[in-house]
């Protein structure tokens, strides 16, 4: 006989004969993975709608310096000795470059950076180290290289180390297969990570692509080489820190017109499971959200 189960005004039958614990387990995970779906698809939308993809705006160059500017006034990051950071897509997310050449160039952090590599479907990433020595700027100075992270035209002239890097299918470079093993970054080598997302909350929840590579990465780095350990950032602190960083339409103060989700339990908005890391720190152009711990 099947079974109904009702979560949140959702009504969800299932024929599978398993218990009705785990089919009670099982329908939940997958009630999230529709409401994530959901909230994805509307959050595309709105940063579609704010920044045209045919162009890289002014207004997205400005939110992603402004956001920059409160990491570098950290003191989390000033004394950090390796900075974890990924390289933007083209379009539809924070921009970065303006930020890593300042690390790159003035600040003498180690710097790493993620490589997913040609199996997209296996949803695995590594962050390398990087030698940031091969940058140059166009007018052959490092002046440019100080507080103010972007150049007159509102990114950073001259070449990065990166530039001449293959790119993936998102438009992303990324570092040659070629790279030794001791590059790869191991448990403890990452003082403080900055996250992408296409959202995240008040209370540190992060809404993802959906392919998890963070989630995986971040697992390896904090339970030593395990993948199996628990997410969240209560109790001991470990390393990485980790930092989500966004646009202002992708910071969720309240649930977004006609989605129902069910949270996460804490009063977040987006909806987490056990392996979903909570973040330490939001930033965003105009806040800095230092999530409690729970």
């Amino acid at each position: 006989m099947p079974t109904i189960i009702i979560i949140n005004n959702n009504i969800i039958m299932t024929t599978t004969t398993t218990s009705p614990t785990q089919e009670k387990d099982s329908t939940i995970q997958q009630l999230l993975r529709q409401q994530k779906q959901t909230l994805r698809k509307q959050i595309r939308t709105r940063i579609k709608s704010s920044y045209p993809p045919s162009v890289t705006t002014t207004k997205l160059l400005a939110q992603s310096d402004l956001t920059f500017s409160r990491l570098f006034a950290l003191s989390q990051y000033q004394n950090a000795k390796s900075v974890g950071f990924f390289l933007s897509m083209p379009h539809g997310e924070i921009q970065t470059r303006n930020a890593i050449r300042r690390i790159a160039m003035k600040d003498g952090k180690e710097l790493f950076v993620p490589r997913v590599g040609l199996d997209f479907e296996k949803c695995d990433m590594d962050l390398i180290r990087c030698d940031t020595k091969l940058c140059s700027l166009s007018d052959g100075d490092d002046s440019g290289a100080g507080d103010d992270i972007g150049g007159e035209d509102g990114e950073g002239g001259g070449e990065l180390f990166y530039d001449s890097w293959p790119r993936n299918k998102w438009g992303i470079p990324e570092a040659p297969t070629s790279t030794t093993g001791e590059d790869v970054a191991q448990p403890g080598d990452i003082d403080l990570l900055l996250v992408p997302g296409l959202a995240f909350d008040t209370h540190g929840h992060r809404l993802g692509q959906g392919k998890g590579y963070y989630d995986r990465f971040i697992a390896r780095m904090r339970n030593n080489g395990n993948e199996d350990g628990s997410a969240g950032c209560g109790g001991k602190e470990k390393k990485p820190f980790l930092i989500g960083v966004c646009l202002e339409e992708q910071f969720l103060e309240e649930v977004p017109q006609g989605i129902d989700l069910g949270g996460g339990g804490d009063g977040g908005i987006i909806p987490v499971s056990d392996h979903d890391y909570i973040m330490d720190m939001v930033l965003t152009p105009s806040r800095t959200l230092d999530v409690p711990k729970s």
